[in-house]
Parts: structure tokens; C-alpha cells; sequence
């Protein structure tokens, strides 16, 4: 029965001291007079005396931290948590594309497809390197001029 009443008192100190009941502290030498305590008073009037007291925080939770984020707990390669290699390949390929889309009507057929799929495959490493390639295997067409 004397556990029960600890109980209690216990969620009556946290209620007052605004705290969760893992941070309340009760003066193991006093548990006869915190038993004792029946009312919201007789505990403010413990607190009060310092038999029973409010611990502080504890740390910040970094070294937990490093606890889920070791080598068992990642999900995907290192390139996919960072966005790495991705994000570079985006930045070569998004131009790359928008260069194959602005000269597309100067394209001989069957060469926009070819060339697309290419720089999906990374073979180009700058959008002169593709004008290169493209104009070395003669696939765009000059400009017509009229007179």
C-alpha cells in the first residue's frame, strides 16, 4: 500500500513542478513524510522543504544521435543520403537536355533519340563536348540561308 501512495505523490510533484515524473527526485532518507503527504499542499510544502526536487535536463541527445546514425542503422548508399553523385549528374544532364531540345529541329532523324540517350548514359561532360560530337558526326544540318 505504501508503494501506492509513493506513486501518487509522485504525479502530484510532477503536476506542480511542470515536469514529467522521470525528473522528479524524492529524498529516499524522508519516504515516511512524503507517504505521509495526502494533498496537493502536503506535497507543495515537501517541495518546498526540498525533500522533494525537480532534476534538470539532460544533455542536448547528440551522443544518441551518433547511436541511429552508425553504420547498421542507414538506409541507401552515401551518395543517396547526400544527394552526392545525383545531384552532380543532374547538373551536367539538365543542360545537356535543354541544348538537345533547342537544336532538336536541326537534328537529322533518328540522331535526337540517339544523342538523348547518350547523355542519359553520361557520355558528354559539357554541353561543348555534345556540340562537338554532334557536329563531328554531322547530325545537325546547317541553317538554311535565304538570299
Amino acid at each position: 500500500m505504501a508503494q501506492r501512495h509513493k506513486l501518487s505523490q509522485l504525479r502530484v510533484a510532477a503536476d506542480l513542478l511542470k515536469c514529467g515524473t522521470s525528473r522528479v527526485w524524492m529524498d529516499p532518507k524522508a519516504a515516511a513524510k512524503i507517504n505521509a503527504a495526502i494533498t496537493r499542499a502536503d506535497v507543495r510544502r515537501l517541495i518546498d522543504k526540498g525533500l522533494i526536487k525537480k532534476l534538470p535536463v539532460e544533455g542536448s541527445g547528440a551522443p544518441g544521435k551518433r547511436r541511429y546514425q552508425r553504420r547498421g542503422s542507414r538506409k541507401g548508399s552515401a551518395s543517396a543520403r547526400a544527394g552526392g553523385s545525383k545531384v552532380a549528374w543532374l547538373k551536367i544532364v539538365r543542360p545537356q537536355r535543354n541544348l538537345l531540345n533547342q537544336v532538336k529541329p536541326r537534328l537529322q532523324p533518328m540522331a535526337y533519340r540517339k544523342v538523348y540517350r547518350m547523355i542519359k548514359g553520361g557520355a558528354f561532360r559539357s554541353r561543348a563536348h555534345l556540340i562537338t560530337y554532334m557536329e563531328s558526326k554531322g547530325y545537325l544540318k546547317k541553317p538554311k540561308v535565304s538570299k
